[in-house]
C-alpha cells in the first residue's frame, strides 16, 4: 500500500511539472511579444522632451495652442524659448504673445529676455514695446541692455534716445568686429595684373626636346 500512494505521488509531481513547462513556454513568447510592440522605455521617454516643456510653458502663460505648437516647432532650442517668453511676461507688462514673436526670432532668446527685463525696469515703464523691438534688433542683447540701463543711471536721458544711443554703438561694434580682412597692399610700381596671376597649382613638366 506504501508503495502504491509513492508511485501515485511521482506520477502527479511528473504531470505538475510538465503542466508547469508548457505554461511557462507560451509565457515567454507572450512576453517577447510584448516587448516587439510595446514602446521602449527609454525611447517613449526621449519624446518628453524640451518640445513638451516649451509647449507647456507657453501655455500656461496665455498663448493659443497653435501658437505655442508654431512656436516651439520652429525654435532650435525650445526651452530656451519658453524660458525667454515666461520671463517676459511675467516680469513685465509685455504681452506673452507679442514676445513670442520677438523670442522666436532672436539667436539667444534667454539673453533677449534680459535685456528687455532689465530695460523695462530701469525705465520703470508699464509697457513698452519699443524696448522688445530694440533688444530684438540688437545683435548684442546683454551689452545693449547694459548700455541703455547705465547710460540713464548717470545721465537724464529720454527712453528713446538712450536706445537710439546704445542700438548705434551695437550695431558700430558688430560691423567692426565682422569686418573683412585688410585689403593686400600692392608695392609701388608693381604691375598687379601680373603680380595677382596665382601660380599653377601642378608642375608644368618640361618640354621634349624634338628628334628628328
Amino acid at each position: 500500500m506504501l508503495m502504491s500512494n509513492k508511485a501515485v505521488n511521482r506520477g502527479k509531481n511528473k504531470q505538475a511539472s510538465s503542466t508547469s513547462r508548457s505554461l511557462v513556454v507560451p509565457v515567454l513568447a507572450i512576453a517577447g511579444w510584448l516587448t516587439t510592440i510595446l514602446p521602449n522605455p527609454a525611447i517613449a521617454a526621449s519624446y518628453s522632451n524640451d518640445y513638451s516643456v516649451c509647449a507647456g510653458r507657453l501655455l500656461k502663460v496665455g498663448v493659443t495652442a497653435e501658437a505655442a505648437s508654431l512656436g516651439c516647432a520652429a525654435a532650435l532650442r525650445p526651452k530656451d524659448l519658453a524660458a525667454c517668453v515666461v520671463s517676459i511676461k511675467n516680469k513685465t507688462q509685455i504681452a506673452a504673445t507679442d514676445a513670442l514673436y520677438t523670442c522666436g526670432k532672436a539667436r539667444r532668446p534667454e539673453e533677449l529676455a534680459t535685456c528687455v527685463v532689465g530695460v523695462s525696469l530701469s525705465t520703470k515703464e508699464e509697457a513698452n514695446p519699443a524696448v522688445l523691438d530694440y533688444c530684438g534688433r540688437s545683435l548684442l542683447p546683454v551689452r545693449f541692455g547694459q548700455c541703455v540701463v547705465g547710460l540713464r543711471s548717470q545721465i537724464d536721458l529720454p527712453t528713446t534716445q538712450a536706445l537710439d544711443t546704445c542700438i548705434s554703438a551695437s550695431d558700430s561694434i558688430v560691423g567692426a568686429s565682422s569686418s573683412s580682412a585688410p585689403s593686400t597692399i600692392i608695392p609701388a610700381g608693381s604691375n598687379p595684373s601680373n603680380d595677382t596671376i596665382p601660380f599653377p597649382t601642378q608642375p608644368i613638366a618640361p618640354a621634349q626636346p624634338r628628334t628628328n
